[in-house]
C-alpha cells in the first residue's frame, strides 16, 4: 500500500520534468560534494542541493562523514554504485581513515542499496526494521526505484547486504571511532517504523534521514501513516537537540534547530484541521478539499504530497481514534 501510494505520487511529480522519462534527480547525473561542520564532522549532499532547497525542488540523498582516530562513520551508502563511489572517494580525502561503519538512517534504496559495494571490513548499522525489510522486500523496492528512478541507474544490479550492528525498537547504539563517540538513535517513529537517527554530540550535528525532507518549504512524508506518531517523533527530536544543533536533512543541506518547527508546525496543523473534519463527519475526500493549508505551498511536492498522501494518512489515523 505504502509502495503504490508513494508511487502515484512520484509519478505525478515526475511530469514537471521538462523531459517526462527523466526523474527529478538521476543517479546517473549527482554530483555530491562535502561541507566541513566541525573538525572532521562532514555533510554529503548533491552539488545542486542549496538551489534546489531555496525554491522548493527536490534534491539527491544527503549523508556524511565523522573522522575519528581508529576510524570513519559514513551516514548513507546512497543508491547506486556511482553516488556510493562519490561518498568513498570524498571520505578518503577527508582524514583517509578506514571506513568501520556505515549506517542506513531507513531502508530506503536510495540510503541503502550502495551497501553491497561497501569494503568487506565495513561494519553495516540499521535498525532491525530495515533488516527486516530488506531481507523480505528487496526485489519489490529495486522494482519500485527502477520505476520511479529509471532503467539504467544501477539499480538491476543491486544485491542486499543486511546489517552487522543492529538497533533495537527504541533502542540507542553509541560507536567509538578513537575521540568520537557516535550515537545512533531511535527517537520514534518517523517515516518508515525503522528510522535511525546520527548524533555527534561534539560538533551537537544530527543526521535524521528521510523523517526531515530538508529545510522549508519541504514537507515530511507520511509514507506508512502514523502521523501522531510522527509529529511526537519530530517533537521529541526537538526537545533532545540543543539550541545551536545543526541537522542534515535527509535530501538538503544543513538546517537549523528552529528550522524543524516548520515541520512540526505544519503536522500539527494537519493533525488539527483533519480532526475537526473527522468530528464533522466528513469523508475523506471532503477533508482533502477542506485541509487545503495553502500556507504551507512553496514544496515542488506539495500539490501531491499533502492532498495525496499526508492528508489522506493522518484521515485514517485520526479515524481511528
Amino acid at each position: 500500500m505504502k509502495r503504490a501510494l508513494l508511487s502515484a505520487v512520484l509519478s505525478a511529480a515526475f511530469t514537471l520534468s521538462a523531459q517526462a522519462a527523466e526523474p527529478i534527480w538521476d543517479g546517473n547525473k549527482v554530483e555530491m560534494v562535502s561541507e566541513k561542520l566541525a573538525p572532521d564532522v562532514y555533510a554529503f549532499y548533491a552539488k545542486d542541493a542549496k538551489e534546489l532547497n531555496a525554491k522548493g525542488g527536490a534534491a539527491a540523498t544527503s549523508g556524511g562523514l565523522i573522522v575519528g582516530s581508529k576510524g570513519a562513520l559514513l551516514v548513507e551508502t546512497m543508491l547506486n554504485q556511482r553516488l556510493n563511489q562519490q561518498v568513498q572517494d570524498l571520505s578518503k580525502k577527508l582524514g583517509g581513515k578506514p571506513l568501520i561503519y556505515a549506517v542506513n538512517t531507513s531502508s530506503h534504496g536510495d540510503h541503502s542499496f550502495g551497501n553491497m559495494f561497501m569494503p568487506a571490513s565495513t561494519r553495516i548499522v540499521q535498525h532491525v526494521v530495515t533488516r527486516d525489510y530488506i531481507a523480505n522486500h528487496l526485489e519489490d523496492d529495486k522494482a519500485f526505484m527502477i520505476k520511479n528512478f529509471g532503467n539504467g541507474r544501477g539499480i538491476e544490479q543491486i544485491r542486499a547486504r543486511s546489517g552487522d550492528v543492529l538497533v533495537p525498537a527504541g533502542g540507542k547504539l553509541s560507536l567509538d571511532l578513537g575521540g568520537k563517540t557516535v550515537d545512533v538513535i531511535d527517537f520514534g517513529f518517523g517515516q518508515t517504523g525503522g528510522d535511525l537517527w546520527v548524533w555527534e554530540p561534539q560538533s551537537k550535528v544530527l543526521w535524521a534521514g528521510n523523517p526531515v525532507i530538508a529545510a522549508k518549504p519541504a514537507l515530511p512524508w507520511l509514507l506508512d501513516g502514523n502521523l501522531v506518531a510522527t509529529l511526537e517523533t519530530l517533537k521529541r527530536v526537538h526537545t533532545f537537540l540543543p539550541a545551536d544543533a545543526r541537522i542534515v536533512p535527509g535530501h538538503g543541506v544543513p538546517m537549523t534547530r528552529d528550522d524543524l518547527n516548520w515541520h512540526i508546525n505544519y503536522l500539527d496543523t494537519v493533525r488539527k484541521q483533519v480532526q475537526t473534519a473527522v468530528d464533522q463527519g466528513l469523508s475523506l475526500e471532503q477533508t482533502v478539499k477542506q485541509v487545503a493549508m495553502p500556507e504551507f505551498a512553496g514544496y515542488a511536492l506539495f500539490g501531491w504530497v499533502h492532498p495525496g498522501l499526508n492528508v489522506p494518512a493522518a484521515y485514517k489515523d485520526l479515524s481511528k481514534k
